[in-house]
């Protein structure tokens, strides 16, 4: 059997469940297992990498690693990934894996399958399932002829495996890297400390139908409760309502959480093939036949200003 590489993701020295969904795909694979990270605390994660099945883990602990340079990420992980004997990798559809990942295939020689919902590993086979045209309809796809096959799926996608007992021995690299076209010197972080939008496991998101900027405060009440993150439409970003990070849709973001609630949103293409990955979706709405509705698992017509607070109230009790 070959051998499979996970990149995995963390944050807090703590590995963020896409990766351990990667982990846990691939251990069920029947391949050799193997992770990597980069960064100062990447060691940090390699015990929790051995419980999820990966036998190796690859880290570069310079701390130049710790803010994401698109040049140094590409010269360490294509490093990684030739040391490594890996022949698949698995890494997540988020932000810095389609960045990162594109750059990676290119300098390796490698075939590249992004945003991919569903994943099958026989052997030296994988096939996938992506959405196309904004999410209408899926194709499967597999590779051909490629010694080393790159797939980044989208978060939430997968089930997480129970952990294990296992360990992973860690094996550090270095990288030499040649003077840097460009030098990361900060990272401004949001004033929120939710969850990004492509982390989240439930959005409550808002779009027109709530009327002004100020009725957001009925979906943070909602989200305050669920532990959730607030996203949004492209109409609301436009009007200047809410940051263009919040934005899911074609433009924006695209998400796949455990719950997506929208509400006042009526369900324009671009904004559901930012969704549709979804597992359950909830419609708040005053036009029963808006487009949303086709695509809700369920539905709720009425007015959000009196609907929210009630699901609010609800939520408290249940879960307090």
């Amino acid at each position: 059997m070959g051998k499979v590489l996970v990149f995995a993701e963390f944050h807090n020295a703590q590995l963020k469940r896409s990766a351990l969904e990667l982990l846990s795909a691939a251990k069920a694979s029947g391949h050799t297992v193997v992770a990597a990270a980069v960064g100062s605390q990447a060691e940090a994660v390699a015990k929790e990498a051995g419980l999820y099945g990966a036998t190796e883990f690859h880290v570069i602990k310079d701390g130049g690693f710790d803010k994401y340079n698109p040049e140094l990420f590409t010269a360490g992980l294509s490093e990684i990934i030739k040391k490594s004997g890996a022949n698949i990798v698995l890494a997540s559809a988020s932000s810095l894996g389609k960045d990162l990942f594109p750059r990676v295939a290119a300098r390796l020689d490698a075939g590249i399958l992004s945003d991919c919902t569903e994943l099958q590993i026989s052997g030296d086979n994988v096939n996938v399932k992506r959405p196309i045209y904004s999410g209408k309809c899926f194709a499967k796809m597999s590779f051909e002829a490629v010694p080393l096959k790159i797939v980044l799926m989208r978060p939430n996608q997968l089930p997480v495996a129970a952990a294990g007992s296992g360990t992973a021995s860690v094996v550090a690299h270095t990288v030499s890297v040649p003077s840097l076209k460009t030098l990361i010197k900060e990272v401004v972080k949001g004033a929120s400390e939710k969850l990004d939008l492509t982390e989240a496991n439930i959005i409550v998101s808002g779009g027109r139908g709530l009327k002004e900027a100020a009725n957001f405060k009925y979906l943070e009440q909602l989200a305050e409760v669920l532990g959730a993150t607030v996203g949004a439409s492209r109409a609301v970003v436009d009007a200047g309502w809410v940051p263009h990070d919040l934005q899911v849709g074609q433009t924006g973001k695209t998400v796949a959480p455990s719950l997506y609630i929208a509400v006042g949103i009526s369900g324009a293409i671009q904004h559901l093939a930012g969704m549709s990955g979804s597992k359950v979706i909830v419609a708040i709405n005053t036009d029963a036949n808006a487009p949303i509705f086709q695509k809700a698992t369920y539905g709720i017509v009425g007015d959000f200003a009196e609907v929210l607070p009630k699901l609010t109230e609800e939520f408290k009790r249940v879960l307090a």
